[in-house]
C-alpha cells in the first residue's frame, strides 16, 4: 500500500515532468521560430527595399566625344568589314565580274601632319580651312585572286578628317597602291575618295554618329 502510494506521486511527478518538459520544449522551439521567421522577414524585406544593381548597359562609342586617336583606333577595327561590305555592294550595282580585292586588315595609325593647302572645298559642300583638318596615315592589306592564284596588295592611305561640335566627317583620301610584300615602290597618289575604303570610312562614321558603333 505504502509502496503503491508512493508510485503513483512519482508518476504524476514523471507525468508533470514530461508535460512541463514538453511544453518548454514547445515555447524554445516556438520562441526560435519566431526569432527566425521574424529575422527573415526582416532580410527579406531589407533585400526587397535595397535597390538591386543594374544590367551595365552596353558600351556605346560616342563619336564627338573621341580624340582623333581613339576613334582612329576603333575605325581601323571595324574597317575590314565595312570596305568588303562596300565593295560588294559596287559590284551588284556595277553588275560586274571583274576581280576585286578583299581588305583583311587596316592597322599602323601615324599622326604626324604634313603642310596642306586646301582651296576651302570639302566634298560635301563644307569649307574647311586647314587648322580645321586632322590627318591619319594607315595602311590596308587587300588579297586578290587572279587565275585562281592569291596576289596580295597593300595600301597606304593619307585620310583627312574635320570635327564639328556633333561629330567628325571625312573630307578626303589620297591612297597609294604596292605589292605585299613590298618588292618596288608604291603608285603615285591617287584621290581616292570614292572607293571602297572611303565609303567604308564614311559610312562608319555615320554609323558611329548614330550611336551603333559598339566598343570592342
Amino acid at each position: 500500500m505504502t509502496q503503491h502510494g508512493l508510485n503513483v506521486p512519482l508518476r504524476l511527478t514523471a507525468l508533470n515532468f514530461v508535460k512541463k518538459t514538453s511544453y518548454g520544449f514547445w515555447l524554445l522551439t516556438l520562441g526560435f521560430w519566431l526569432i527566425f521567421s521574424n529575422s527573415y522577414e526582416k532580410t527579406a524585406f531589407s533585400q526587397n527595399l535595397t535597390p538591386q544593381p543594374s544590367l551595365q548597359p552596353e558600351n556605346k562609342f560616342v563619336c564627338h566625344e573621341q580624340s582623333l586617336e581613339t576613334l582612329t583606333t576603333q575605325l581601323l577595327r571595324d574597317l575590314p568589314g565595312y570596305a568588303n561590305r562596300a565593295t560588294q555592294r559596287g559590284r551588284r550595282l556595277r553588275r560586274s565580274s571583274d576581280i576585286y580585292s578583299y581588305t583583311l586588315v587596316a592597322g599602323k595609325p601615324e599622326f604626324q601632319s604634313l603642310p596642306l593647302e586646301l582651296d576651302g572645298s570639302h566634298t560635301d559642300g563644307q569649307k574647311n580651312t586647314a587648322s580645321d583638318i586632322e590627318q591619319v596615315f594607315f595602311t590596308t592589306l587587300h588579297r586578290q585572286y587572279i587565275d585562281k592564284k592569291a596576289v596580295e596588295l597593300q595600301e597606304f592611305h593619307w585620310l583627312l578628317l574635320t570635327k564639328t561640335p556633333s561629330d567628325w566627317r571625312f573630307v578626303m583620301m589620297l591612297t597609294q597602291t604596292g605589292a605585299y610584300p613590298q618588292q618596288q615602290p608604291p603608285s603615285p597618289p591617287r584621290d581616292s575618295s570614292n572607293g571602297s575604303i572611303a565609303q567604308g570610312i564614311k559610312t562608319w562614321l555615320r554609323d558611329c554618329q548614330a550611336g551603333s558603333v559598339r566598343m570592342r
